[in-house]
């Protein structure tokens, strides 16, 4: 963190002898290292809670990436689906019904059958 070498840390050491005293040095080296320890796990929450908003961003964007593959590969295999569905839409507009109408008109043939047999069967 800081580039203080033991040669540095000697000099605070007597200057700080010499200003505050035999009696109040070791106090004051307490209260230096509670708050220098305070501040050290401050800034490591800081950098963890950043790191995790990182992390969780990073996933939201992988989420997304992968949710437009699937939904493009979901459009692929839809695409026979629709192909047939127009398909079938447009072979009853060319014969002119809709496909209930066909149905019920294949139900009067058959009907019309079943009258035929009856009386020949006679």
């Amino acid at each position: 963190m800081f580039d203080i070498g033991f040669a540095e840390l000697l000099v605070i050491g007597v200057v700080a002898l010499l200003v505050l005293g035999p009696e109040k040095l070791p106090l004051a080296a307490k209260t230096c290292g509670l708050w220098l320890g305070r501040i050290r796990r401050s800034v490591n929450n800081i950098q963890r809670e950043i790191n995790e908003e990182l992390r969780v961003e990073e996933l939201r964007r992988t989420t997304a990436m992968e949710k437009e593959k699937l939904d493009e590969e979901l459009a692929e295999m839809r695409k026979p689906f629709a192909f047939n569905e127009a398909e079938t839409k447009s072979a009853s507009a060319t014969s002119g019904q809709s496909a209930p109408e066909a149905k019920s008109t294949g139900d009067d043939a058959e009907q019309a059958n079943s009258v035929k047999k009856s009386p020949a069967d006679d």
